[in-house]
Formats: C-alpha cells, sequence, structure tokens
C-alpha cells in the first residue's frame, strides 16, 4: 500500500473510480447504457496530447473493480433457466467466440505491420468476449424476452473462460 501511496498511484486509481460513477450518474440522466458514455469519454481523453500517463496495475483491477461487476451479473441469472438454455449459452460462448478470435486473429495478423500469428490469436482472444456488464446495461431498456436476457447474460458470463 506504501508502494502505491507513495508513487500517486493510489491517487490515479481513486480519481478513474470517480470518473466511472460520475459517468454513470450522467449516463443515467441522460438515458444512455454507461458503458457507451465510458467508451465514448475514454476514447475522447486518448486522443488529448499532453495528458500524463496513467499506469493500472492489472491485479487491482481483478481484484478490486471486476468481482463486484461479475458478481452482480451473475446474481441477477436464473440457474434454472441457465440450465434449460445450456445448449444456446454453450454455442454463442465457445463456438462464436472461438469464430469471432480466429477472425480478428486473421484481420490483425494481415492489417497491423508486423503483428504475428501468436501475438494476433491473443489479441482476437481477448477482444473475443462481450462484456457481461455491458451486454446487459446495454440491453436493459430494448424490452427482450427474459428468455433471450438469460441468454445473454449466461453467454457474457461464460465467454470470457472461452476466450
Amino acid at each position: 500500500m506504501n508502494t502505491l501511496v507513495k508513487h500517486g498511484k493510489l491517487q490515479h486509481h481513486i480519481f478513474i473510480l470517480a470518473v466511472m460513477i460520475g459517468l454513470s450518474a450522467i449516463a443515467d440522466k441522460i438515458k444512455i447504457p454507461y458503458p457507451v458514455l465510458l467508451i465514448i469519454v475514454g476514447v475522447a481523453i486518448g486522443f488529448i496530447p499532453s495528458l500524463p500517463s496513467i499506469d493500472l496495475n492489472p491485479e487491482i483491477i481483478f481484484l478490486i473493480f471486476l468481482p463486484p461487476l461479475l458478481y452482480d451479473a451473475a446474481f441477477n441469472i436464473s440457474f434454472k433457466e441457465f440450465k434449460t438454455n445450456i445448449s444456446t449459452i454453450s454455442t454463442l460462448a465457445i463456438t462464436l467466440v472461438f469464430l469471432t478470435a480466429i477472425g480478428i486473429a486473421v484481420v490483425a495478423h494481415y492489417m497491423i505491420p508486423g503483428m504475428t500469428w501468436p501475438l494476433s490469436f491473443v489479441l482476437g482472444a481477448i477482444l473475443s468476449a462481450t462484456d457481461a456488464v455491458a451486454a446487459m446495461s446495454i440491453t436493459k431498456g430494448l424490452g427482450l424476452s427474459h428468455k433471450t436476457n438469460t441468454i445473454l447474460e449466461g453467454e457474457s458470463l461464460i465467454n470470457d473462460a472461452s476466450a
């Protein structure tokens, strides 16, 4: 902990968390899914030339930010309906993720100079899995059937492992 405070990284993590919470509140007020607003703001911030680099420790993300999000997504799914739709969920979570990862790998290999096949497949695996929380928040107001929501939630929760 002293290392984080000494180098100012704790302040960066708290600042990023505060920005995310603020953007989530703004997204609720203007009635758009918060992942969409987070992406728009993230891309906009990425184009600011004089912004200092902020290094995020992946262990902090895996320990602090990710578990509550995944727990919330998993808590809302009905295990009975999940079991009923397991074949559809598995097809989407394994086959579709596998095909998407291959597609991304092929495109990355030929479009990015110097991209080797192993790196292309790593990029494909990272990008092919959808985010469980984002998928549900984006589809929340669309009036989808309960079965469709269960399939989307189940697929989103399993596809990270298959990727």
